[in-house]
Protein backbone atom coordinates (compact mmCIF):
# COMPACT_ATOMS: atom_id res chain seq x y z
CA UNK A 1 0.00 0.00 0.00
CA UNK A 2 3.01 2.28 0.20
CA UNK A 3 2.74 2.71 -3.55
CA UNK A 4 -0.34 4.55 -3.19
CA UNK A 5 -0.69 8.14 -2.06
CA UNK A 6 -4.02 8.99 -0.66
CA UNK A 7 -4.99 11.15 -2.88
CA UNK A 8 -4.75 8.26 -5.44
CA UNK A 9 -6.67 5.90 -3.04
CA UNK A 10 -9.63 7.99 -2.85
CA UNK A 11 -9.86 8.36 -6.82
CA UNK A 12 -9.68 4.88 -7.25
CA UNK A 13 -12.16 4.27 -4.43
CA UNK A 14 -14.35 6.93 -5.80
CA UNK A 15 -16.16 4.67 -8.87
CA UNK A 16 -17.71 2.59 -6.19
CA UNK A 17 -16.30 -0.45 -8.37
CA UNK A 18 -15.65 -3.04 -5.26
CA UNK A 19 -17.82 -4.56 -3.18
CA UNK A 20 -16.24 -7.03 -0.78
CA UNK A 21 -18.02 -8.85 2.16
CA UNK A 22 -16.83 -11.63 4.72
CA UNK A 23 -18.65 -14.88 5.45
CA UNK A 24 -17.95 -18.08 7.51
CA UNK A 25 -17.82 -21.30 6.13
CA UNK A 26 -17.58 -25.11 6.74
CA UNK A 27 -15.71 -27.73 4.58
CA UNK A 28 -16.49 -31.03 3.76
CA UNK A 29 -13.48 -31.40 6.45
CA UNK A 30 -15.45 -29.82 9.60
CA UNK A 31 -13.57 -27.24 9.52
CA UNK A 32 -14.42 -23.28 9.97
CA UNK A 33 -12.83 -21.06 7.71
CA UNK A 34 -13.23 -17.15 6.83
CA UNK A 35 -14.16 -16.58 3.00
CA UNK A 36 -13.89 -13.26 1.49
CA UNK A 37 -15.65 -11.91 -1.62
CA UNK A 38 -14.75 -9.13 -3.85
CA UNK A 39 -17.18 -8.62 -5.97
CA UNK A 40 -15.82 -6.23 -8.95
CA UNK A 41 -16.56 -4.30 -12.15
CA UNK A 42 -13.45 -3.26 -12.98
CA UNK A 43 -12.31 -0.47 -15.13
CA UNK A 44 -12.74 -0.49 -19.50
CA UNK A 45 -9.48 1.00 -20.68
CA UNK A 46 -10.72 3.43 -23.47
CA UNK A 47 -8.59 3.44 -26.37
CA UNK A 48 -9.22 6.99 -27.23
CA UNK A 49 -7.80 7.65 -23.04
CA UNK A 50 -4.42 6.72 -21.90
CA UNK A 51 -4.93 8.20 -18.84
CA UNK A 52 -7.71 5.25 -18.16
CA UNK A 53 -5.62 2.87 -19.18
CA UNK A 54 -3.32 3.79 -16.17
CA UNK A 55 -6.23 4.10 -14.10
CA UNK A 56 -7.46 0.35 -14.78
CA UNK A 57 -3.90 -0.83 -13.94
CA UNK A 58 -3.61 1.07 -10.49
CA UNK A 59 -6.63 -0.76 -9.47
CA UNK A 60 -5.73 -3.97 -10.55
CA UNK A 61 -2.50 -3.63 -9.01
CA UNK A 62 -4.64 -2.24 -5.64
CA UNK A 63 -6.98 -5.37 -6.46
CA UNK A 64 -4.28 -7.84 -6.12
CA UNK A 65 -2.20 -6.10 -3.10
CA UNK A 66 -5.55 -6.45 -1.30
CA UNK A 67 -6.53 -9.88 -2.31
CA UNK A 68 -2.92 -11.26 -1.60
CA UNK A 69 -3.46 -9.52 2.27
CA UNK A 70 -6.33 -11.01 3.24
CA UNK A 71 -4.60 -14.98 1.61
CA UNK A 72 -1.73 -13.89 3.88
CA UNK A 73 -4.96 -13.13 6.65
CA UNK A 74 -5.56 -16.54 6.42
CA UNK A 75 -9.10 -15.97 4.97
CA UNK A 76 -10.14 -17.95 1.45
CA UNK A 77 -10.85 -15.07 -1.33
CA UNK A 78 -12.71 -15.45 -3.92
CA UNK A 79 -12.31 -12.51 -7.12
CA UNK A 80 -15.53 -12.07 -8.84
CA UNK A 81 -17.09 -9.87 -11.72
CA UNK A 82 -16.32 -7.99 -14.63
CA UNK A 83 -12.69 -7.77 -15.26
CA UNK A 84 -13.06 -6.20 -18.83
CA UNK A 85 -10.07 -8.16 -19.63
CA UNK A 86 -10.46 -11.36 -22.04
CA UNK A 87 -7.00 -13.59 -20.88
CA UNK A 88 -6.42 -16.18 -23.96
CA UNK A 89 -7.24 -15.70 -27.28
CA UNK A 90 -10.10 -18.59 -27.18
CA UNK A 91 -11.54 -15.89 -24.65
CA UNK A 92 -11.77 -13.59 -27.64
CA UNK A 93 -13.53 -14.46 -30.80
CA UNK A 94 -11.29 -12.00 -33.10
CA UNK A 95 -8.17 -12.56 -31.22
CA UNK A 96 -5.96 -13.21 -34.01
CA UNK A 97 -6.99 -10.01 -35.97
CA UNK A 98 -5.93 -7.82 -32.74
CA UNK A 99 -2.11 -6.24 -32.81
CA UNK A 100 -0.29 -7.46 -29.86
CA UNK A 101 -2.67 -9.21 -28.17
CA UNK A 102 -0.53 -11.33 -25.73
CA UNK A 103 1.68 -8.13 -25.15
CA UNK A 104 -1.42 -6.37 -23.50
CA UNK A 105 -0.54 -4.70 -19.94
CA UNK A 106 -3.91 -6.17 -18.77
CA UNK A 107 -3.34 -10.05 -20.13
CA UNK A 108 0.00 -9.77 -18.40
CA UNK A 109 -1.41 -8.98 -15.46
CA UNK A 110 -3.60 -11.63 -15.61
CA UNK A 111 -0.70 -14.26 -16.08
CA UNK A 112 0.71 -13.16 -12.83
CA UNK A 113 -1.75 -13.58 -11.08
CA UNK A 114 -3.29 -16.70 -12.16
CA UNK A 115 -1.94 -20.17 -12.02
CA UNK A 116 -1.63 -22.18 -15.32
CA UNK A 117 -4.72 -23.91 -16.70
CA UNK A 118 -6.30 -26.98 -15.50
CA UNK A 119 -4.89 -26.89 -11.86
CA UNK A 120 -1.75 -28.38 -12.09
CA UNK A 121 1.72 -27.05 -11.36
CA UNK A 122 3.49 -25.74 -14.07
CA UNK A 123 6.19 -22.89 -14.44
CA UNK A 124 4.27 -20.14 -12.94
CA UNK A 125 2.11 -20.89 -10.44
CA UNK A 126 -0.24 -17.41 -9.15
CA UNK A 127 -1.79 -17.20 -6.24
CA UNK A 128 -5.54 -17.66 -7.98
CA UNK A 129 -7.59 -20.00 -10.57
CA UNK A 130 -9.93 -19.42 -13.05
CA UNK A 131 -12.39 -21.47 -12.28
CA UNK A 132 -13.79 -22.03 -15.69
CA UNK A 133 -11.19 -23.34 -17.36
CA UNK A 134 -10.13 -25.16 -14.68
CA UNK A 135 -12.83 -27.86 -15.89
CA UNK A 136 -13.34 -26.68 -18.95
CA UNK A 137 -9.69 -25.99 -20.30
CA UNK A 138 -10.63 -26.01 -24.16
CA UNK A 139 -14.21 -24.78 -24.59
CA UNK A 140 -14.19 -23.08 -27.54
CA UNK A 141 -16.94 -20.10 -27.68
CA UNK A 142 -17.49 -19.74 -24.06
CA UNK A 143 -18.32 -16.17 -23.86
CA UNK A 144 -20.12 -13.29 -21.45
CA UNK A 145 -20.43 -10.26 -23.37
CA UNK A 146 -21.55 -8.95 -26.71
CA UNK A 147 -22.32 -5.57 -28.63
CA UNK A 148 -25.63 -4.85 -28.09
CA UNK A 149 -25.40 -2.89 -30.96
CA UNK A 150 -23.98 -4.74 -34.04
CA UNK A 151 -26.60 -7.87 -32.62
CA UNK A 152 -23.59 -10.31 -32.05
CA UNK A 153 -25.21 -12.15 -29.29
CA UNK A 154 -27.09 -13.83 -31.95
CA UNK A 155 -24.10 -15.35 -33.58
CA UNK A 156 -21.75 -15.79 -30.64
CA UNK A 157 -19.29 -13.32 -31.56
CA UNK A 158 -18.30 -12.04 -28.23
CA UNK A 159 -15.53 -12.34 -25.37
CA UNK A 160 -15.29 -13.62 -22.23
CA UNK A 161 -14.73 -11.21 -19.45
CA UNK A 162 -16.25 -12.03 -16.51
CA UNK A 163 -14.45 -14.69 -14.22
CA UNK A 164 -14.79 -16.17 -11.02
CA UNK A 165 -10.81 -16.43 -9.17
CA UNK A 166 -10.32 -18.80 -6.60
CA UNK A 167 -7.37 -19.33 -4.66
CA UNK A 168 -5.60 -22.39 -5.39
CA UNK A 169 -6.43 -24.22 -2.53
CA UNK A 170 -9.89 -23.21 -2.63
CA UNK A 171 -10.28 -23.88 -6.02
CA UNK A 172 -9.11 -27.54 -5.83
CA UNK A 173 -10.17 -28.83 -2.55
CA UNK A 174 -14.03 -26.89 -2.95
CA UNK A 175 -14.81 -26.11 -6.09
CA UNK A 176 -17.37 -28.89 -7.78
CA UNK A 177 -18.48 -26.63 -10.75
CA UNK A 178 -17.62 -23.29 -12.99
CA UNK A 179 -20.60 -22.21 -15.28
CA UNK A 180 -21.90 -19.46 -17.64
CA UNK A 181 -25.26 -18.66 -18.50
CA UNK A 182 -25.44 -17.39 -21.66
CA UNK A 183 -29.45 -17.83 -21.97
CA UNK A 184 -30.08 -15.42 -19.17
CA UNK A 185 -30.88 -12.28 -20.84
CA UNK A 186 -31.12 -8.71 -19.88
CA UNK A 187 -27.23 -7.44 -20.45
CA UNK A 188 -24.83 -7.25 -22.84
CA UNK A 189 -22.97 -9.75 -20.03
CA UNK A 190 -24.39 -13.16 -19.06
CA UNK A 191 -24.19 -14.15 -15.78
CA UNK A 192 -21.17 -16.80 -13.76
CA UNK A 193 -21.16 -18.91 -11.45
CA UNK A 194 -19.43 -21.72 -9.49
CA UNK A 195 -20.47 -24.52 -6.56
CA UNK A 196 -18.59 -25.05 -3.59
CA UNK A 197 -19.32 -28.06 -1.43
CA UNK A 198 -18.91 -26.03 1.86
CA UNK A 199 -22.00 -24.76 3.87
CA UNK A 200 -21.98 -21.36 5.06
CA UNK A 201 -22.06 -20.78 8.87
CA UNK A 202 -24.68 -18.25 10.50
CA UNK A 203 -23.44 -15.25 11.96
CA UNK A 204 -24.11 -14.86 15.58
CA UNK A 205 -25.70 -11.58 15.02
CA UNK A 206 -26.28 -9.06 12.22
CA UNK A 207 -23.13 -6.44 10.91
CA UNK A 208 -23.88 -3.07 12.39
CA UNK A 209 -24.78 -1.79 8.42
CA UNK A 210 -27.33 -4.67 8.01
CA UNK A 211 -30.56 -3.48 6.19
CA UNK A 212 -32.44 -4.51 9.00
CA UNK A 213 -31.18 -2.14 11.44
CA UNK A 214 -32.40 0.56 9.05
CA UNK A 215 -35.17 3.12 10.45
CA UNK A 216 -37.85 2.09 7.20
CA UNK A 217 -36.99 -1.56 7.68
CA UNK A 218 -37.16 -2.05 11.24
CA UNK A 219 -41.03 -3.12 11.17
CA UNK A 220 -42.31 -0.22 13.73
CA UNK A 221 -44.09 2.75 12.38
CA UNK A 222 -42.70 5.34 12.88
CA UNK A 223 -43.86 8.31 14.08
CA UNK A 224 -44.64 11.55 12.21
CA UNK A 225 -42.51 13.96 14.00
CA UNK A 226 -39.69 11.87 12.15
CA UNK A 227 -40.76 13.25 8.97
CA UNK A 228 -40.71 16.83 10.14
CA UNK A 229 -37.75 18.96 10.15
CA UNK A 230 -37.23 22.29 12.83
CA UNK A 231 -37.07 25.49 10.48
CA UNK A 232 -34.70 28.44 11.88
CA UNK A 233 -37.25 31.02 12.30
CA UNK A 234 -36.51 34.85 10.78
CA UNK A 235 -35.18 37.41 13.46
CA UNK A 236 -38.07 39.66 12.59
CA UNK A 237 -40.41 37.35 13.60
CA UNK A 238 -39.14 36.51 16.56
CA UNK A 239 -38.71 39.47 17.49
CA UNK A 240 -42.32 40.23 16.61
CA UNK A 241 -43.22 37.28 18.44
CA UNK A 242 -41.42 38.15 21.64
CA UNK A 243 -43.23 41.87 21.37
CA UNK A 244 -47.13 39.82 22.01
CA UNK A 245 -45.71 37.44 24.46
CA UNK A 246 -44.74 40.62 26.51
CA UNK A 247 -48.01 41.91 26.09
CA UNK A 248 -49.95 42.85 28.86
CA UNK A 249 -54.19 41.25 28.91
CA UNK A 250 -55.05 44.78 28.86
CA UNK A 251 -53.19 45.87 25.72
CA UNK A 252 -54.23 42.42 24.07
CA UNK A 253 -57.92 43.12 24.24
CA UNK A 254 -57.45 46.53 23.02
CA UNK A 255 -55.74 45.62 20.10
CA UNK A 256 -58.77 42.53 19.50
CA UNK A 257 -61.14 45.78 19.94
CA UNK A 258 -59.03 47.58 17.01
CA UNK A 259 -59.50 44.31 14.79
CA UNK A 260 -63.05 43.84 15.20
CA UNK A 261 -63.13 48.03 14.61
CA UNK A 262 -61.91 47.86 11.72
CA UNK A 263 -63.23 44.68 9.80
CA UNK A 264 -65.44 45.94 6.87
CA UNK A 265 -69.29 45.06 7.41
CA UNK A 266 -71.54 43.92 5.17
CA UNK A 267 -74.14 46.42 3.63
CA UNK A 268 -77.95 46.37 4.73
CA UNK A 269 -78.71 45.41 1.01
CA UNK A 270 -76.40 42.02 1.33
CA UNK A 271 -77.90 41.33 4.85
CA UNK A 272 -81.17 41.64 3.95
CA UNK A 273 -80.71 38.60 1.70
CA UNK A 274 -80.22 36.16 3.75
CA UNK A 275 -81.02 32.28 2.33
CA UNK A 276 -83.17 31.86 -0.52
CA UNK A 277 -86.13 29.68 -0.29
CA UNK A 278 -86.00 26.71 -2.03
CA UNK A 279 -89.49 27.52 -3.76
CA UNK A 280 -88.09 30.49 -5.49
CA UNK A 281 -85.38 28.06 -8.02
CA UNK A 282 -89.33 26.81 -9.36
CA UNK A 283 -90.52 30.80 -10.22
CA UNK A 284 -90.35 31.51 -13.42
CA UNK A 285 -87.31 34.24 -13.98
CA UNK A 286 -88.76 37.67 -14.93
CA UNK A 287 -85.47 37.98 -17.16
CA UNK A 288 -87.24 35.75 -19.95
CA UNK A 289 -88.84 37.42 -22.60
CA UNK A 290 -92.47 37.15 -22.08
CA UNK A 291 -94.69 36.04 -25.67
CA UNK A 292 -96.76 39.18 -26.55
CA UNK A 293 -100.40 38.34 -26.86
CA UNK A 294 -100.80 40.90 -30.42
CA UNK A 295 -98.12 39.09 -32.08
CA UNK A 296 -99.06 37.30 -35.03
CA UNK A 297 -97.74 34.08 -36.21
CA UNK A 298 -97.46 33.12 -39.88
CA UNK A 299 -99.96 30.77 -41.10
CA UNK A 300 -99.24 27.27 -42.00
CA UNK A 301 -99.35 27.45 -45.69
CA UNK A 302 -96.61 30.47 -45.91
CA UNK A 303 -93.96 28.03 -43.85
CA UNK A 304 -94.23 25.44 -46.46
CA UNK A 305 -91.15 25.85 -49.60
CA UNK A 306 -93.14 25.38 -52.91
CA UNK A 307 -91.88 22.04 -54.96
CA UNK A 308 -88.55 22.51 -56.91
CA UNK A 309 -88.94 21.54 -60.59
CA UNK A 310 -87.62 18.50 -62.04
CA UNK A 311 -84.90 20.94 -64.16
CA UNK A 312 -83.86 22.76 -60.62
CA UNK A 313 -83.00 19.81 -59.08
CA UNK A 314 -80.61 18.61 -62.00
CA UNK A 315 -78.88 21.67 -62.38
CA UNK A 316 -78.59 21.23 -58.29
CA UNK A 317 -76.46 17.96 -58.91
CA UNK A 318 -74.67 19.22 -61.59
CA UNK A 319 -73.61 22.05 -59.62
CA UNK A 320 -72.60 19.84 -56.85
CA UNK A 321 -70.16 17.52 -59.15
CA UNK A 322 -68.65 20.06 -60.00
CA UNK A 323 -67.64 21.81 -57.02
CA UNK A 324 -66.41 18.12 -55.54
CA UNK A 325 -64.16 17.77 -58.33
CA UNK A 326 -62.85 20.92 -58.08
CA UNK A 327 -62.38 20.77 -54.65
CA UNK A 328 -60.36 17.37 -55.50
CA UNK A 329 -58.76 19.34 -58.06
CA UNK A 330 -57.25 21.66 -55.38
CA UNK A 331 -56.18 18.56 -53.42
CA UNK A 332 -54.44 16.70 -55.31
CA UNK A 333 -52.24 20.07 -56.48
CA UNK A 334 -51.62 21.06 -53.23
CA UNK A 335 -50.26 16.97 -51.94
CA UNK A 336 -48.22 17.18 -55.04
CA UNK A 337 -46.26 20.33 -54.20
CA UNK A 338 -45.78 18.99 -50.84
CA UNK A 339 -44.22 15.77 -51.96
CA UNK A 340 -42.19 18.11 -54.27
CA UNK A 341 -41.18 20.42 -51.24
CA UNK A 342 -40.77 17.69 -48.90
CA UNK A 343 -39.35 14.65 -50.43
CA UNK A 344 -39.26 12.61 -47.18
CA UNK A 345 -36.12 9.83 -46.60
CA UNK A 346 -34.83 8.43 -49.13
CA UNK A 347 -34.74 4.57 -49.60
CA UNK A 348 -31.83 2.60 -47.35
CA UNK A 349 -29.59 1.13 -49.95
CA UNK A 350 -28.70 -2.01 -50.35
CA UNK A 351 -25.63 -4.12 -48.89
CA UNK A 352 -23.19 -5.32 -51.52
CA UNK A 353 -22.96 -9.27 -49.81
CA UNK A 354 -26.80 -9.79 -49.53
CA UNK A 355 -28.66 -7.22 -51.50
CA UNK A 356 -30.85 -6.66 -48.32
CA UNK A 357 -31.76 -3.03 -46.85
CA UNK A 358 -28.82 -1.65 -44.98
CA UNK A 359 -29.34 0.12 -41.68
CA UNK A 360 -27.88 3.78 -40.71
CA UNK A 361 -25.38 4.71 -38.04
CA UNK A 362 -23.74 7.78 -36.93
CA UNK A 363 -20.11 8.07 -36.15
CA UNK A 364 -19.47 8.75 -31.88
CA UNK A 365 -15.68 8.79 -31.86
CA UNK A 366 -14.21 12.30 -31.85
CA UNK A 367 -12.56 13.22 -34.80
CA UNK A 368 -12.81 15.11 -37.89
CA UNK A 369 -16.09 12.59 -39.02
CA UNK A 370 -18.12 13.10 -35.87
CA UNK A 371 -22.34 13.04 -36.05
CA UNK A 372 -21.91 11.82 -39.66
CA UNK A 373 -23.91 9.06 -40.80
CA UNK A 374 -23.72 5.68 -42.58
CA UNK A 375 -24.80 2.69 -44.14
CA UNK A 376 -24.03 -0.80 -42.74
CA UNK A 377 -25.94 -4.82 -43.44
CA UNK A 378 -28.68 -4.50 -41.12
CA UNK A 379 -27.53 -8.65 -40.10
CA UNK A 380 -26.40 -9.47 -37.03
CA UNK A 381 -21.71 -9.24 -36.27
CA UNK A 382 -20.55 -12.40 -36.72
CA UNK A 383 -17.39 -14.63 -37.97
CA UNK A 384 -16.60 -13.31 -41.46
CA UNK A 385 -16.82 -17.29 -42.41
CA UNK A 386 -20.55 -17.38 -41.60
CA UNK A 387 -22.38 -16.30 -44.69
CA UNK A 388 -25.46 -15.39 -42.27
CA UNK A 389 -23.35 -12.50 -40.80
CA UNK A 390 -22.65 -9.17 -41.20
CA UNK A 391 -20.91 -8.48 -44.99
CA UNK A 392 -18.62 -5.44 -45.34
CA UNK A 393 -20.53 -3.20 -46.78
CA UNK A 394 -20.00 0.62 -45.91
CA UNK A 395 -21.22 3.79 -47.75
CA UNK A 396 -21.31 7.26 -46.22
CA UNK A 397 -24.33 9.11 -46.62
CA UNK A 398 -24.72 12.13 -48.65
CA UNK A 399 -25.67 15.35 -46.54
CA UNK A 400 -28.91 16.30 -46.08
Amino acid sequence: MDDFTQEELRALDSEGRALLTQHKICTWEGKEKTLTLINVYCPHADPGKPERLAFKMRFYRLLQIRAEALLAAGSHVIILGDLNTAHRPIDHWDAVNLECFEEDPSRKWMDHLLSNLGCQAGSHTGPFIDSYRCFHPKQKGAFTCWSTVSGARHLNYGSRLDYVLGDRTLVMDTFQASFLLPEVMGSDHCPVGAVLSVSSVPAKQCPPLCTRFLPEFAGTQLKILRFLVRLEQDPVFRQSALQLSNQTPVQMRQNKARVRSTRSRPSQAGSSRGQKNLMSYFQPSSSRPQASPNLELPSLGTLVTPKTSEEDMMANVVEGRAKASQAKDEKEVRTSFWKSLLGGPLPMPLCGGHREPCVMRTVKKPGPNLGRHFYVCARPQGPPTDPSSRCSFFLWSRPG
